[in-house]
């Protein structure tokens, strides 16, 4: 072991460089399979390294391995930002090294847990009086909404969007409940009309606020009126389309979220906290809590109005993620969220009206919020070889999906450090790789 404030400094300072080159670096790594492992030693040291020979590696072996979520172009699936707040309150999360399961192994973990989760609500305009907590990814926040849902009725089935994120169906086949879908309309939101088709018998809905393919946003209000009527758990799946709602002006993307049993957003994917971090919330954490909780003779349940943690999804060791959560509401405050929103959701509808004003190219999906899915007139093969050339040259990383049977590529502007200049560059590079 080495000199710890030494070596924190050299650290600190690979992290402030990384940050200020990440936009000079390709966004995709260009690395084959076995080429990391194979510039690092297969065998365990035996006798202790200084911290100096990891950074070392970092440079020569690991960076070159990395596909740079945190640069400025990286445009795939739901782009994120690692934000300055939020990466300095991961290494303080680190070196206090608690585990938030109970409130009495840290009280301070639990208390800016849920403070931080009551903060996001007044930003995002929930209701009050919602019980919170933090999940590691809304694939988890899944399973506790369909857990709870299975608590109230054994047996019956999940109904999710064709669109849905792949998460539900996972959370239901861990749960061992039957996942079937219903189909969208024009506009890729669920029909309300084929769901009371389907709705007897349903312990869940999941409808999506931002789904992953086109960002459509399902029809809430409706479906809750469908679901109260049936009585079936409505989970709100908001991971992406939730965090626009700091803004007055995209609240409709939350519009009936106040009926929902439970609702999940991701500020790691546009509220600039640093991966992973969930936010679940519920009007009814009493179905959660039979759900979950568990007593053992190690862990005494506790009188009192204090919340144990634990008792509210799957994992019983849980990190201090409230802590970076609220770190970054902090320093960024209501204002500097709602312009980073507005300037992303700017930068997606200017790149969709290149794509609109340019012969030869089509938008394939409506686009009201950061993500735009379009396409080159031709097949899917040259989709497919626009895609490839654009992400191997380095220049900037896409995703893409697929729509009504054709394949589509999508740009997500959600990183705090993308500019005009960056979107530019990125449209350029499509139109070089469609000559």
């Amino acid at each position: 072991m080495s000199d710890f404030r030494g070596d924190g400094e050299a650290a600190l300072d690979w992290v402030a460089g990384y940050l200020e080159r990440v936009g000079e670096l390709p966004v995709a790594s260009k690395a084959s399979p076995g080429d990391v492992r194979g510039k690092l030693s297969p065998f365990p040291p035996e006798q202790g390294e200084p911290f100096e020979a990891v950074l070392r590696d970092l440079d020569a072996a690991i960076l070159p391995g990395i596909t740079h979520w945190n640069h400025p172009r990286f445009f795939g699936y739901f782009a994120n930002t690692g934000s300055d707040p939020g990466i300095l309150a991961e290494l303080i999360v680190a070196a206090l090294n608690v585990n938030a399961m109970l409130w009495t192994t840290s009280p301070a973990a639990t208390e800016v847990e849920e403070l931080a989760l009551d903060w996001l609500a007044q930003l995002l305009g929930l209701p009050e009086g919602l019980h919170g907590h933090i999940d590691d990814t809304a694939s988890t926040a899944t399973i506790v909404a369909l857990a709870a849902a299975r608590e109230l009725r054994p047996g019956g089935h999940v109904l999710t969007s064709e669109h849905a994120n792949f998460s539900v169906e996972k959370a239901a086949r861990l749960l061992g409940v039957e996942c079937r879908f219903v189909p969208v309309d024009g506009d890729y939101r669920m029909r309300v009309d084929a769901l009371a088709q389907q709705i007897e018998g349903a312990a869940a809905v999941v409808p999506t606020a931002g789904t992953t393919s086109t960002t459509s946003v399902d029809p809430v209000r409706e479906i809750a009126a469908v679901c109260e009527q049936a009585g079936a758990w409505l989970h709100l799946d908001a991971a992406y389309a939730g965090s626009a709602a700091v803004c007055e002006e995209f609240r409709w993307t939350l519009d009936g979220a106040e009926l929902a049993d439970s609702i999940v957003i991701n500020p790691h994917k546009w509220l600039f906290t640093p991966m992973d971090c969930s936010c679940f919330w519920t009007r009814r954490p009493e179905v959660v809590f039979r759900a979950f909780s568990a007593s053992p003779e190690y862990m005494p349940e506790r009188e009192g109005s204090v919340t144990d943690l634990k008792d509210y999804g799957p994992a019983l060791g849980r990190r201090f993620r409230g802590l970076k959560l609220w770190a970054v509401l902090r320093c960024y405050g209501r204002d500097g969220l709602q312009a980073l929103i507005r300037e992303h959701v700017r930068l997606a509808q200017l790149f969709a009206s290149w794509i609109e004003e340019e012969p030869g190219w089509e938008i394939a999906a409506p686009h009201a919020l950061s993500v735009v899915c379009f396409r080159r007139e031709g097949s899917d093969e040259d989709n497919a070889g626009i895609l490839e050339h654009v992400n191997r040259s380095g220049e900037a990383f896409l995703s893409q999906t697929r729509l009504d049977g054709r394949l589509v590529l999508r740009l997500a502007v959600g990183n705090a450090r993308t500019t005009e200049d960056d979107v530019r560059r990125a449209w350029a590079a499509l139109r070089e790789a469609a000559v």
